[in-house]
């Protein structure tokens, strides 16, 4: 956050501080009790809603990491939120074990997964890499729908999610479940890209060459970016997993994939505000759809068959165009030049 004029930092870990004001920790608590009483006023739906959001907002951060930060293009996220998901499914189902541990399990197998399709970023990169990865999303549905531990083409049941004998079965438990990993993982995200790690990540993105030349190890940053951004994506997808109940292979298609990399191109890569806003813009845009597109079948009977359904892809699209030409920093710029014309109004004239 930006500091209020006449505001100054007077320490080294004052200015490291997320939150550095009276007024940055009230609006952080403010918000924080705005939404962990949501299920207290919201229904099913609403809270179904933003269960998605939370865990689509886990698979955003892990991909603004990799891609935002570290400059890594990667077109097979799904493919990656479907380790986590199987192997959430099948430790936790199959052999019955604690949902915790199918949850770090199911982040370590998508990152040590992501770790084996990251090696051709050591030597290709931009639509090279996005290639190579959009190959690993095609071989990780390949072997999940070609093995019988995961069910195979019919797809596998998955328990509810539980904790020291307490069942998230219900929309308001999993919403608790789901905001709190999600905070945590925002929070990672953000410490993340003031460390030497994050620093490191950025200037490989910017140049990789002349960050090679300053000393930084390509091979080794370049694997861990796709390590902890699939591991992410794999904590999100045993989350999806649970919060569903039922995995099958066709939930984690490349047009999903595409739309992860449409949320942080909308939200703003390299920033952390940036996935949120970008996540809650394609969902609540995509549950519009969902309303629009029967009272247009209603109003226009004339229209062909899907034609109304066939709207939502077609405007995410058209959503992307615009945004690259027009805003190609994202909401999050936008939210920071307000934030900046706002504060200088007084003195705009």
């Amino acid at each position: 956050m930006g500091l209020p004029c006449g505001t100054y930092n007077y320490s080294y870990a004052k200015d490291m501080a997320i939150l550095r004001t009276k007024t940055h920790w009230a609006l952080f608590i403010a918000l924080l009790i705005l939404v962990f009483t949501a299920p207290l006023y919201c229904d099913n739906y609403l809270l179904g809603v933003a269960n998605l959001m939370g865990i689509t907002l886990i698979a955003a951060v892990g991909l603004n990491i990799l891609l935002g930060y570290c400059g890594q293009l990667s077109i097979g996220h799904a493919g990656f939120i479907a380790v986590g998901a199987y192997t959430a499914a099948v430790l936790t189902g199959t052999f019955e074990l604690p949902f915790l541990v199918g949850l770090i399990c199911a982040g370590l197998m998508a990152g040590l997964v992501g770790l084996f399709f990251g090696i051709p970023s050591l030597k290709v990169k931009g639509f090279y890499l996005g290639i190579a990865t959009i190959a690993a999303q095609f071989i990780i549905i390949w072997f999940i729908n070609h093995l019988s531990i995961t069910g195979g083409f019919t797809g596998i049941a998955v328990p509810y999610a539980s904790i020291g004998g307490f069942v998230f079965d219900t929309e308001a438990s999993q919403f608790y479940l789901i905001m709190t990993i999600a905070v945590l993982c925002v929070f990672f995200a953000k410490n993340l890209a003031r460390t030497r790690i994050g620093r490191a990540f950025v200037a490989i993105r910017d140049n990789d060459l002349a960050a090679e030349v300053m000393g930084i190890n390509l091979f080794y940053y370049k694997l861990l970016a796709f390590f902890i951004g699939c591991f992410l994506a794999g904590i999100a997808g045993s989350l999806l997993a649970h919060w569903i109940g039922f995995m099958n292979a066709e939930q984690f298609s490349i047009s999903e994939s595409i739309l992860y990399i449409g949320m942080v191109i909308i939200g703003g890569m390299g920033s952390a505000l940036g996935p949120i806003l970008g996540v809650i813009f394609i969902r609540l845009l995509q549950q519009g759809m969902m309303f629009i597109a029967p009272m247009l079948e209603s109003a226009f009977p004339a229209l062909p068959a899907g034609f109304a359904s066939g709207i939502a892809p077609m405007l995410f699209g058209v959503v992307i165009v615009l945004f690259l030409v027009l805003e190609p920093r994202g909401l999050s710029h936008r939210w920071m030049l307000f934030k900046a014309s706002y504060r200088l109004w007084p003195f705009s004239y």
